[in-house]
């Protein structure tokens, strides 16, 4: 092992941004389970992964860098309802009762503090659980003084802050998100308009010297602000907007395409969900902060300026509809009309009949094992590595972000060879 990777001795406080919501109560009740041995970490790359190494070893990932352990993770957060875990779990209705009862006293010790939340941001969930905060730059100093109780109250060594809650409204890239300086200029003004509540979340993370890791679609610690704060302060940022579903697939499906120099002519996307995360997204201007981040996959892959004459027209649309009855088990639908040989027309049809908060838990889980790992490591800034895991991957103005999952994958397992001192094996991984 390098010595320069401190080692995952102590406990790690996990704060969550939307504790109580589907994700996160997943999340934490499959962690719970697999540190009793009640389930298998299923879908967690950092827990059941292997990585071949340059002698041709094969070796489960935890078994080759310091990972914290399961047992040595806290779990807390912020929510804008008071409910515990446990309660929280049963309203979600992503597992079932049974489960949720297997650690069901851990889950109901785990109460949420009052969320720094902005209704304006989010305008189909009505908090009753809310920071009273004059100011956006109050709203970050309560929720730096939240961190500070939490860490010595829970004894942990290290925190990690990952926001998990809802999409919050499209915010466009200004002036105030350029420089670290202007940023909290802005807090200070209380310039409401352009200071998102993630924003403050991830500005308190960083001050306190805590990754973050963001796992919606907002604009957030993807600005040139934030990205001279987390250099300044050496702390990894990752994200955004966990790779779960539709666009899982889209980063499999796509490389394919271009792999066999496939055309494609169009590519039509529809889903239907019934949970929170849906009924936000219900709001034309969440939603528009989510169709970004899903329409940019297609284009980064498919190049299509390097192959006009296969994907110079694609014509991609995509919709996400709000359907109470399907709660958490959202479908979605894909038709991709493609071409072949001679300009032949062939078309695919996708339907992913899938549970949003179980594929999303473990991604949620590995992005924090990992940016805690990174935090050990001395890495600081945007951790493009951790793109593997996001549907929109940070990246700054210099390089265009990787979608292609297997590309990604590479990624990951060249960062941690790298950390190790290991070269890559002489043959294909």
């Amino acid at each position: 092992m390098k010595e320069n990777i401190k080692p995952a001795t102590g406990r790690l406080g996990v704060l969550v941004v939307g504790v109580g919501g589907a994700v996160s109560t997943t999340m934490i009740t499959g962690t719970l389970a697999a540190r009793k041995g009640l389930s298998k970490p299923i879908g967690s790359i950092a827990q059941m992964a292997t990585i071949r190494m340059e002698n041709n070893d094969e070796k489960l990932i935890k078994d080759v860098v310091p990972l914290v352990d399961l047992n040595d993770i806290v779990f807390g957060g912020w929510d804008i309802f008071p409910d515990n875990a446990y309660d929280a779990a049963m309203y979600a209705e992503v597992l079932k009762e049974k489960d949720l009862n297997l650690v069901k006293e851990e889950l109901q010790a785990i109460k949420p503090m009052p969320a720094a939340f902005d209704h304006n941001f989010a305008k189909r969930l009505n908090g009753t659980y809310i920071k009273d905060a004059a100011t956006r730059w109050e709203m970050v100093e309560q929720l730096r003084e939240d961190i500070r109780k939490f860490k010595a109250a829970n004894n942990c060594e290290r925190i990690a802050v990952l926001w998990a809650a809802s999409t919050e409204i499209y915010v466009p890239l200004c002036k105030e998100h350029e420089s670290l300086a202007s940023l909290e200029a802005a807090m200070k003004a209380n310039n409401t308009e352009v200071i998102s509540p993630s924003m403050c979340y991830a500005y308190a993370a960083i001050a306190e010297g805590a990754p973050f890791i963001m796992g919606a679609p907002n604009l957030c610690v993807d600005t040139p602000a934030m990205w001279e704060f987390s250099k300044k302060m050496n702390v990894p940022i990752s994200g955004k907007d966990f790779k779960s579903g539709q666009t899982l697939m889209k980063t499999v499906l796509a490389p394919m395409f271009k792999t066999r120099m496939l055309g494609v002519s169009g590519w039509f996307s529809t889903n239907i969900l019934g949970n929170r995360d849906g009924e936000v997204l219900d709001q034309p201007e969440n939603f528009k902060t989510k169709e970004v981040s899903k329409l940019s996959v297609i284009d980064n892959i498919l190049e299509p300026e390097k192959y006009p004459d296969l994907y110079g027209d694609v014509y991609h649309k995509v919709r996400i509809n709000y359907y109470p009855p399907r709660k958490d088990n959202k479908e979605a639908w894909d038709n991709i009309d493609i071409f072949g040989w001679m300009g032949y027309p062939m078309e695919i049809k996708v339907n992913f009949l899938c549970r949003d908060s179980i594929l999303a838990a473990p991604i949620a889980l590995d992005l924090v094992i990992f940016s805690d790992l990174a935090l050990r490591a001395g890495m600081s800034g945007i951790q493009t590595w951790l793109s593997f895991f996001c549907k929109s991957p940070m990246h700054d103005f210099e390089n265009e972000p990787v979608h292609d999952l297997f590309t990604q994958w590479r990624m990951v397992k060249e960062t941690i060879r790298t950390m190790v001192g290991e070269k890559s094996p002489s043959y294909l991984d």
